[in-house]
């Protein structure tokens, strides 16, 4: 094991409430190659160009959750670049389709869009299609002899759901997406999302490569300097960094525990009356702290029992790390998923269109689904650079307010690395090895292509 912050770890911290469960013990961070990394991978249009062509059309990657298209008529479209996706729940299960017609190519449904149709009828010229993409008819079909209308179906794009969310693949060779996941089914096997549902979700366009906007989340080496404010509450340079495989990492963030950098003296009591990073409408009023307790503890059994009260969910089995960490994994090449109640998210980086300079940030909010069922997913809110993310009224403030400063940065990091003599960062041995393996990865879809 590399060499980390001196003093407490990530794990010292969790194990004081108890034992931690399989899937939080392992650590796994293997010795890497130490070379800086060019920064031509973020602003070179050809570099942009090959993973546009090598990466986002091989790898499965996250579209929707299941709850945007789970009646019979629901649809979703996705876009990635150039490419778009058109997901279609039909009577027999999830299809996807490319968005374009067969006759003159138009987007069968407006980027962004979301809904429900009775059939998949193109804007420009009335060619349909049934649900699950078999051809319906056309104006003037006599003006067409030479179309099989037996076979004029709409080219699929494969589809898998795991854990309440929709994946995509272009590559019709591309293995299984349970194959992909590696070992997430198995982390996750107590950590069951499909009960919950979008609060809220939030796109914000960002003004730089969507690598760049992605590795701002994959670190806590910078919050001393960009959230000062958090360092009292919550674990930072302590943070736990996992290399599990090809595309799965992790780290693990303590709440209500002062990061190592922090010179606060602090009682648990202090930290559970100033702890602030969570989803605010999971957590409710503080109470004292019992003697012989910490406040990471109360806050966990204050949310058990706000989930068992409210909507049935038994969390009694689960470690206090498990209710209230950022336990967040990534999964390659551009999505974050936080299982724990006390922050459960789903943050996702895309290029922005076509543009290797700007990027859009999409993070999901998720609650449990209400006992009686009624609940509506939320739309899908967009800002732009310019606006914060606290002008969103759905959005927990603090939470939207740390956004807000994790995002601000990048512009004077896109520019930087434009400007740069050097022409490459370094990257710290623990702290960021998980960025370093990120672009490993992705070394070896363009390389295996290209090959």
């Amino acid at each position: 094991m590399r060499d980390r912050y001196p003093g407490n770890t990530w794990a010292d911290v969790a194990r004081r409430d108890g034992d931690l469960p399989d899937v939080l013990a392992i650590q796994s961070n293997p010795d890497q190659d130490l070379s800086d990394i060019g920064f031509a991978r973020y602003t070179d249009q050809a570099f942009f160009d090959a993973e546009m062509e090598r990466v986002w059309k091989r790898v499965w990657q996250f579209a929707c959750r299941e709850e945007h298209v789970a009646e019979t008529g629901d649809f979703f479209v996705y876009d990635i670049g150039r490419q778009s996706v058109l997901i279609m729940r039909g009577e027999d299960g999830l299809k996807a389709f490319y968005n374009s017609c067969l006759h003159r190519g138009t987007k069968l449904k407006p980027s962004g869009a979301c809904g429900w149709s009775a059939d998949i009828t193109c804007p420009f010229h009335n060619w349909q299609w049934k649900l699950d993409g078999s051809f319906k008819g056309m104006p003037c079909d006599f003006e067409f002899p030479q179309v099989d209308k037996a076979t004029a179906n709409l080219v699929e794009v494969q589809v898998d759901t795991w854990n309440g969310m929709v994946f995509v693949n272009f590559d019709p060779a591309a293995k299984p997406l349970v194959d992909y996941l590696e070992v997430l089914p198995e982390h996750f096997r107590n950590w069951d999302l499909t009960g919950w549902y979008v609060a809220t979700h939030v796109r914000k366009h960002l003004p730089g490569n969507w690598k760049l906007s992605m590795e701002a989340f994959m670190e806590a080496y910078h919050t001393p300097y960009v959230h000062p404010e958090m360092t009292n509450v919550v674990g930072d340079h302590n943070m736990q960094h996992d290399v599990f495989s090809k595309h799965v990492s992790r780290d693990l963030c303590a709440m209500a525990s002062s990061s190592p950098t922090s010179t606060a003296q602090l009682s648990e009591q202090d930290l559970l009356d100033m702890m602030l990073v969570a989803d605010g409408k999971m957590v409710g009023e503080r109470p004292r702290v019992p003697e012989g307790k910490t406040a990471r503890w109360v806050m966990a059994e204050q949310l058990r029992e706000q989930m068992l009260q409210q909507y049935d969910l038994d969390y009694s089995q689960h470690s206090v790390p498990e209710m209230i960490d950022s336990l967040k994994y990534h999964l390659f090449p551009n999505v974050m998923i936080y299982p724990a109640p006390g922050l459960c998210l789903i943050q996702q980086f895309r290029p922005d269109g076509h543009d290797r300079d700007r990027s859009t940030f999409d993070q999901y909010v998720l609650h449990p689904k209400p006992r009686d069922g009624n609940f509506e997913v939320a739309e899908v809110e967009v800002i732009t650079e310019e606006q914060s993310f606290t002008s969103v009224a759905s959005m927990d403030p603090f939470l939207a307010s740390v956004l807000d400063q994790d995002t601000d940065i990048m512009r004077l990091q896109r520019e930087g690395m434009y400007a740069s003599g050097k022409g490459a960062q370094t990257l710290s041995v623990y702290q960021e090895s998980r960025i370093r393996h990120f672009h490993h990865t992705l070394d070896q879809y363009i390389g295996e292509q290209a090959g």
